[in-house]
């Protein structure tokens, strides 16, 4: 039996008016329904309704983590800082991880994730192929220096993660679990009431050979996901790909030609006359510093470079845009009036929609000059430090990689992250175990995270409505909500045995007893967003009657149910969720 809990002994600390920098819906109606208080930028208590939720989140993480051979650690949140030197991450997390010294003068870190942590146990643990596969967990809070938190629980600096790290000898063993774990965030996912897909992913800092995010469509999200519907190809648009329609180039040159172009600096300048340059007849050149080393990315002068396919394409493990100074002396030209023909000084990376085009216009390396009739394959693509790699991001309406389908490119909140690390981690901290010849061979791993309070935020800004949040029945604080709509004690009395006899059927209740007006308790409810709503009224009770109203119906639709079926509907209801 579940234990009822009145509300006029709960802490539920509803408000009337969203905090004035909330922007998403889920950041304002946890505030205003009692879920969530801000402590500082990023920083949040967690209050009862919201330890609820989050906990059953939690329980729905661990069954299906448990069913795919999962074991539950927890390891500390602060690591000594040689741990993380150990993988090399110590310096590529920079700003973004927290960090401190210790009396003595040790470095030290608050966890970002936990890579180096377990692999630092199968490194002293584990020896034999025997021994694996081997899945490990934990939920476990993280720390982020975020510059800019913003949308309450979408972008915190203190986080609750599922992180969950396989570990096994060869390659085809990685395949099986990286399934298993797909398989169990589907299920996750939608246990919790989340509408998501599955999306190619770029790795960044975690490295590895091959990645997936789950993404949940909403406009509260930063992430760009490009998706087809016709094929269900669907990729962030850190990865993404689409097919180009051919663009009809002219005869161009025997050799590219400078031109005088003083004062234009700008794709959109180039574009005006007297030139008249189309920007699809441009080439956009940028430079970038990958690992403290200049690099140059060509992508045409109407598409946006991809950050994160430039950092896959250069391998580097930092990557930055170059400063203003940092460019003459490489290209000795500035910004505005740079190119890539015949250039040899730095690495050199061209969008694959610029190979085969002819007749182009590009910066001179020279201030105040371009240069007309560049051929891609003759004049830029001139040796082996000149290479084609996926550099620009994808638009809606380009076609579909995969199909003759077309691209729609939407919004969407990140709730999980798979990864195939393969060796990255267990080489470089020398983790191995000995194969079934005998020989020493790396751990093969996976990593696998889910952040638990994106889960709840996720689910708010997908059940919503003016009124409040519409909780999926299984990550709800309660199940069903009680209110008696007046003092009179007989009310009083109905509502206090069908909340026992709620709480014998196995429903959780929160229970409005409190001597306040109908109108302010019925706003409660549809705030908090507790999934059924039972009231007890003079009206419906001189036939014996309840109004069962589930918050997922429309605002006036009300059903009335004598009150000894109450407990068997909820009942029902809870276990149809």
């Amino acid at each position: 039996m579940t234990r009822p809990v009145r509300l006029s002994k709960a802490f539920v600390p509803t408000l009337k008016e969203a905090p004035a920098d909330a922007q998403v819906a889920s950041h304002k109606l946890l505030v205003r329904a009692g879920f969530i208080r801000q402590l500082g930028a990023g920083i949040y208590d967690y209050l009862p309704l919201a330890k609820r939720s989050l906990s059953k989140i939690e329980a729905i993480v661990r069954e299906e983590m448990d069913a795919v051979g999962g074991q539950e650690f927890f390891l500390p949140a602060l690591h000594p800082a040689e741990i993380w030197k150990e993988s090399g991450r110590w310096e590529v997390m920079g700003d973004n991880m927290f960090r401190l010294k210790d009396r003595k003068g040790g470095d030290y870190a608050l966890g970002m994730t936990h890579e180096e942590i377990f692999t630092a146990v199968a490194r002293d643990e584990l020896r034999s192929y025997r021994q694996l596969p081997q899945v490990w967990y934990q939920i476990q809070t993280k720390f982020r220096d975020e510059p800019r938190p913003k949308s309450g629980l979408l972008r915190v600096r203190q986080f609750i993660m599922k992180d969950a790290y396989s570990f096994d000898v060869d390659h085809a063993g990685l395949d099986r679990s990286y399934e298993d774990q797909r398989v169990a965030y589907e299920k996750i996912f939608t246990r919790c009431g989340l509408e998501f897909v599955a999306v190619q992913a770029h790795s960044g800092a975690m490295g590895g050979s091959q990645s997936s995010e789950f993404m949940v469509r909403t406009d509260a999200g930063e992430d760009l996901v490009a998706a087809c519907p016709k094929c269900r190809y669907a990729a962030n648009t850190e990865t993404a790909t689409s097919r180009l329609p051919a663009e009809a180039d002219g005869a161009g040159l025997a050799a590219p030609e400078k031109f005088a172009t003083p004062g234009v600096v700008t794709i959109e300048a180039l574009e005006q006359k007297p030139h008249g340059v189309a920007a699809k007849r441009q080439l956009k050149t940028l430079i970038y510093v990958a690992d403290e080393k200049l690099v140059i990315a060509v992508v045409r002068g109407d598409q946006e470079l991809n950050e994160a396919k430039l950092q896959t394409a250069t391998g580097a493990q930092v990557i930055r845009p170059a400063r203003p100074e940092e460019i003459p002396p490489l290209m000795g030209a500035r910004a505005g009036s740079l190119g890539s023909v015949r250039f040899s000084k730095a690495p050199v990376f061209v969008d694959p929609s610029l190979a085969d085009r002819k007749d182009m216009v590009t910066g001179a390396n020279e201030d105040g000059f371009h240069l007309r009739g560049v051929d891609v394959r003759r004049d830029v693509l001139t040796g082996p430090h000149a290479k084609l790699a996926e550099l620009r991001t994808v638009k809606a309406g380009e076609g579909c990689p995969r199909c003759d389908g077309t691209l729609d490119v939407f919004k969407a909140l990140e709730v999980g992250h798979i990864f195939k690390l393969g060796t990255k981690y267990s080489e470089s901290m020398k983790a191995s175990v000995l194969d079934a010849d005998g020989k020493s061979v790396p751990i093969v791993m996976g990593s696998y995270g889910i952040g638990v309070e994106r889960i709840m935020a996720a689910a708010i800004e997908l059940h919503h409505d003016e009124f409040g949040i519409r909780w999926p029945m299984a990550i709800a604080p309660y199940h069903a909500t009680v209110l008696t709509l007046g003092p009179e004690p007989e009310l009083r009395k109905a509502a206090d045995e069908l909340v026992d006899a709620l709480a014998a059927a196995g429903v959780e209740v929160l229970y409005d007893d409190r001597d306040e007006r109908a109108g302010v308790k019925f706003k409660d409810a549809d705030l908090v967003g507790i999934p059924i709503r039972i009231s007890v009224g003079k009206k419906g009770l001189a036939e014996g009657k309840v109004e069962w109203k589930l918050r997922s119906w429309p605002a006036k639709q009300v059903e009335l149910v004598p009150l000894g079926e109450v407990a068997a509907k909820a009942a029902a209801a809870v276990r149809a969720r």
